[in-house]
């Protein structure tokens, strides 16, 4: 045999289908029983040895012909009703040869196929321990577990105990870490033996097939690891033409990787007692022995028992160990819900006081990421490294929790912030909308039963090649890094009930903003109405006093003296002044966001009917005025006409002495179009660059530029409806530069990302 010391990854015993091996070990013999008729279908080839039957005589065979009826009668209406707790075992006798009797242990059980298998198991004694026997056995390990109060001491008792039941030389029990490796963390054996208390031993010892196994029974025995294993005859059965699904098997044969395991621990017989939360195995007992041991069927049920009794303890003193941090964090959590409902922002309450997000997890950094902002409180990564890993988040995690303590393991780049962030907690509240916790990386040193790298091998078997188990289990040290302190189930479970409080306050904020809004709409309609009718119904009463006033001076122009000449005109001219003012008002009003009708337009033909418009002042001032070529956009055509218009008939009345020179341009962004207006008028103070947007705003009186300062406010509406944005670069006496942005459409917006797409490309990695 040639031993290929090169180590490999097993996959293949993770998928190694070790309950549909069609084999058993050769202490029992197996039956597939065919219904009601109770006829064998198949049988294991060690029938003759046992049973004194050979397969060929025994197959098509009923129970009743092959035991007595009188043994069989009883058994059948259990059978019937799957009740198998109520006759397993039952004692069967059997006459092997001449006058020679042997008793059986009859086991049935229904596989996954629900086909009958029976098992018969060389039985010790001739009658089923009394109930009060297999209750003071299990009794007195409770006793000794009920007066210990740690769980150190707790999982010692067990071992002890259960080593007793059984009279094995070693007994051990794991627990099972997040990615599988088992840490032995209870040992009781003989002088003799090496001891493995406080070594781990990596996942790969376990497959997953076996897990599955492991889980689906409590129980597992094998009672002579060198023995050879017996084939079922026919090997597949006759109606399915499948194996045999044998996972619920006590007889099943373990695999040969697992056998050679054995061997290569020196171990002859072993025995395991499986402890399982929540359908997860969270740990086993390992009983072995030097050499080949049997246990008998009902001392494996008092194992069996004595399990679920343990481990439904050993639950309540993990929770008990963990009562005093868990009622720590469901106060910390408690405080985080007032202190959010008390805040503005809830995200305040959860960073401006003490205790905060920090304490709910023990992290030393948490990021909160909300609208693509971030708040941050601790160590945490950048808010560049933040948007990377919520992207990865998006893409790779679909659950309401995600926790880690390698995140470099699985997300590359975690790598860079190790030190900072090498555990992560998150908690999705929406899309790309996060909780995150971090914890830094913690070097250890773990103790391995072997190196965990070489827990296979590749042998050559007669030119065939294989994998096998590792030969040795020394200690061997390693230092772990890239990882942190393990998140606990509380501070997991603590998260996910903060996320819940976040998700409702989230919720009826959003609630009172509808609410808001739709009073604010309310509001609006009520006010752009008032405003169309009062502004209707005022023109009349004006124009009736400016045509009183009119004929008054008309009629009665001799008998007035220059100053009711001038207060007429006074009058005339307030008049004309609030008849602008309301004409100002109604176009203001005009100007709404839910009304306008967005198309692709010509921006070339909106600025003609500006200057169309404003051709006689453009005459009168003799100004000079120059246009880029204009895009396409999405916008309302009148109100883009209105913009310009506006804009251009500033340029020309607050001009200086020379002649208004007036440039209009228009340059691409990538996700809008940026106009421009500039002129060399008077220019604008700078700390005034925000105030001439707002509603009646004058920089200068009436005398020196005519006007009602409404004409920035509708041009800012106007952009505020198009989703833009509008502003001033100007200095006192060197003009200014009007601005404003227009969105780029859906397909224009496309369109433009890949022309530059494709000019990155041309231009051989240099943007054009």
């Amino acid at each position: 045999m040639e031993v290929i010391t090169e180590t490999i990854n097993p996959t293949s015993l993770e998928r190694e289908p070790i309950h549909l091996y069609n084999r058993i070990q050769p202490h029992g013999v197996l039956l597939v029983l065919s219904e009601p008729e109770l006829k064998v279908s198949q049988t294991s080839s060690n029938s003759r040895s046992l049973l004194g039957i050979s397969t060929g005589e025994i197959i098509g065979k009923t129970l009743e012909e092959i035991f007595d009826p009188f043994q069989i009668d009883p058994l059948k209406s259990a059978i019937e009703n799957n009740d198998f707790d109520a006759i397993n075992p039952s004692k069967i006798w059997a006459r092997v040869k001449g006058d020679d009797f042997a008793v059986f242990d009859a086991i049935f059980h229904r596989n996954a196929e629900q086909m009958l298998i029976l098992e018969l198991e060389p039985a010790i004694s001739y009658e089923n321990i009394p109930f009060l026997r297999f209750y003071h056995l299990a009794k007195t390990s409770i006793d000794k577990l009920e007066a210990t109060r740690s769980l150190k001491d707790f999982c010692n008792i067990i071992v002890k105990e259960v080593r007793k039941m059984t009279g094995f030389d070693r007994v051990m029990l794991y627990k099972f870490d997040e990615e599988d490796n088992g840490d032995v963390i209870a040992e009781d054996k003989i002088e003799q033996l090496e001891p493995y208390l406080g070594l781990r031993y990596p996942a790969s010892d376990i497959p997953l097939p076996a897990r599955n196994l492991l889980s689906a029974n409590w129980i597992r025995q094998i009672p002579d690891a060198t023995s050879e294993p017996v084939d079922l005859v026919p090997s597949l059965h006759p109606e399915t033409q499948q194996p045999l699904n044998l996972t619920l098997s006590s007889l099943r044969s373990a695999s040969p990787c697992h056998l050679e395991y054995l061997h290569n621990m020196g171990v002859g017989a072993s025995l395991t007692i499986s402890l399982i939360e929540n359908k997860r195995l969270w740990g086993i007992i390992a009983c072995h022995h030097r050499t080949p041991k049997y246990v008998p069927y009902e001392l494996r049920k008092a194992c069996e028992f004595l399990g679920r009794v343990i481990f439904s303890e050993i639950s309540a003193r993990e929770e008990t160990e963990d009562y005093d941090y868990r009622v720590k964090l469901s106060f910390v959590q408690s405080q985080l819900i007032d202190y959010m409902a008390e805040a503005n922002n809830f995200i305040d309450g959860l960073i401006a006081h003490k205790p905060n997000l920090l304490d709910l997890t023990k992290a030393t950094g948490a990021a909160i990421c909300l609208g693509g902002n971030y708040t941050l409180i601790g160590v945490t990564p950048s808010e560049e490294e933040l948007n990377y890993l919520i992207t990865w988040l998006e893409k790779n995690v679909h659950e309401d929790v995600y926790y880690t303590n390698s995140l470099p393991r699985i997300y590359a780049d975690a790598g860079k912030f190790k030190d900072i962030a090498s555990g992560l907690l998150a908690i999705p509240i929406s899309k790309r909308n996060y909780l995150l916790w971090f914890r830094p990386e913690v070097i250890q040193t773990v103790n391995w039963g072997g190196d965990p790298g070489k827990a296979m091998e590749t042998t050559a078997i007669d030119g065939d090649i294989r994998l096998c188990p590792r030969k040795s289990f020394s200690l061997w040290k390693e230092t772990v890094r890239l990882k942190s302190l393990p998140w606990k189930a509380v501070e997991i479970n603590a998260a996910l009930e903060l996320r819940k409080a976040i998700v409702n306050i989230i919720l009826k904020q959003a609630d009172e903003l509808a609410r808001l809004a739709r009073d604010l709409e309310l509001s609006n309609a009520e006010l752009k109405k008032f405003a169309y009718v009062a502004s209707h119904d005022l023109q009349e009463p004006l124009n009736q006093v400016a045509n009183y006033v009119q004929l008054l001076e008309m009629r009665y122009t001799e008998e007035l003296d220059e100053d009711a000449k001038e207060f007429i005109t006074f009058a005339v001219e307030g008049v004309s002044l609030m008849q602008t003012l309301i004409d100002d008002v109604l176009a203001y009003s005009k100007v709404d966001m839910q009304a306008v009708e967005f198309n692709t337009i010509d921006a070339n033909l909106a600025l003609e009917k500006a200057l169309a418009n404003l051709k006689g002042r453009i005459q009168e001032s003799q100004a000079i005025i120059t246009v880029d070529p204009l895009p396409i956009v999405m916008a309302d055509k009148t109100q883009l006409m209105q913009l310009f218009q506006n804009l251009i008939g500033n340029a020309i009345k607050f001009r200086g002495k020379a002649t208004p020179t007036i440039h209009i341009a228009a340059q691409r962004q990538e996700e809008e179009w940026l106009f421009s207006v500039t002129d060399n008028g008077i220019g604008i103070d700078p700390r005034f660059s925000e105030r001439i947007f707002v509603i009646f705003q004058r920089l200068h009186t009436r005398d020196e530029y005519p006007g009602t300062g409404m004409g920035l406010a509708i041009c800012k509406k106007i952009i505020e409806c198009h989703r833009g944005r509008i502003w001033v670069e100007s200095q006192l006496g060197k003009g200014a530069v009007f601005c404003f942005t227009i969105p780029l459409g859906g397909d224009e917006r496309e369109r433009w990302r890949g022309r530059a797409t494709q000019n990155y490309l041309i231009s051989g990695g240099q943007q054009s």
